[in-house]
């Protein structure tokens, strides 16, 4: 994976026991208030490979492998068993499109009542013509029930290109106004990594927006969500259970709080249910085979609970 500056293991001291952290202090862990989004990885294989992505999608990593509606389909039953306030069925990747299933999973979430968000690149492999006609059908059937969460690093086209790749910018533009022009309801998630307030990288998208004719809020924060970069080398502190009153911040307001994700390992016979959508390798983090052995809390014993989630404040659903 490239990276903006070499990766590095947290210190050896840290993050090493599920309920101590290094100063022997409790360690903070999140309990499932209720599960409010259900996410699919849908495998992480990506046409592009991104500086520092999360999950290190790219064209060679199939670490996980593609899901299909008869993987899914137990999962969406079991939300109706646990009688989970569910709303929201997202898939996330790699690049969901790249999965031959993705339009035949989203029917079927959408045809039992679920809204849908979809988080792509709006590049080459949504723009097949078999999977814009998919695309189109989805639309004329589930309208606003059908969310796509667009990656753009940054309205300006250098600077996303330089994380995304020479050219991507044009072709995500692309796919975005063919979406518009379909009708479709756009968000957008763009990173904060270039030294610019909040203020000013909101500003940016708003005129990036208006550019373009994209009904898309720059200042709601779920609209235009702005994700912390996820600087591998950076020394983050273990969040301790005395640092929610530190913070002013509630255990409820953590990603796995409201949500977990399913994935499929490369050479596994059944999917898992892990706790994060951002730390699918660790086994640490996986919590089962069933929505019933993921109701459980979720010890913050990674870097990235503390950079993205707790100290970031960053979440990838609504």
């Amino acid at each position: 994976m490239n990276s903006l500056a070499p990766i590095t293991s947290p210190p050896p001291e840290k993050f090493r026991d599920r309920h101590v952290t290094a100063t022997g202090e409790a360690r903070a862990f999140v309990s499932l208030k209720g599960a409010t989004t259900l996410w699919f990885n849908t495998g992480t294989l990506c046409n592009i490979e991104c500086v520092n992505c999360y999950i290190e999608s790219s064209p060679v990593n199939d670490r996980l492998v593609y899901l299909d509606a008869d993987d899914i389909r137990p999962f969406l039953d079991q939300i109706k068993e646990r009688n989970w306030p569910v709303r929201e069925i997202g898939f996330t990747g790699g690049e969901p499109f790249m999965n031959p299933a993705m339009i035949d999973m989203a029917r079927l979430c959408l045809m039992r009542g679920y809204r849908v968000l979809i988080l792509t690149n709006a590049m080459r492999p949504m723009m097949r013509p078999g999977v814009q006609a998919g695309i189109r059908n989805l639309l004329a059937e589930f309208g606003d029930q059908l969310t796509f969460r667009i990656s753009v690093d940054h309205p300006d086209p250098a600077r996303n290109d330089a994380i995304r790749g020479a050219g991507s910018f044009a072709k995500t533009l692309e796919g975005m106004l063919w979406l518009d022009r379909h009708g479709a309801r756009m968000d957008v998630a763009g990173r904060t990594l270039w030294g610019e307030t909040e203020a000013e990288s909101r500003k940016a998208f708003a005129a990036f927006y208006r550019r373009h004719g994209f009904s898309i809020d720059a200042g709601d924060p779920v609209r235009t969500m702005l994700f912390p970069e996820m600087d591998q080398n950076a020394d983050v502190p273990e969040i301790t259970t005395a640092c929610w009153s530190i913070l002013n911040k509630k255990p409820d307001e953590v990603m796995c709080a409201t949500s977990r994700m399913v994935v499929k390992r490369k050479g596994a016979a059944r999917p898992v249910v892990l706790a994060c959508t951002l730390i699918p390798y660790d086994a640490e983090f996986e919590l089962g085979e069933t929505l019933k052995q993921a109701e459980g809390p979720v010890h913050l014993n990674h870097p990235h609970c503390a950079r993205f989630c707790v100290l970031g404040g960053a979440s990838c659903s609504a």
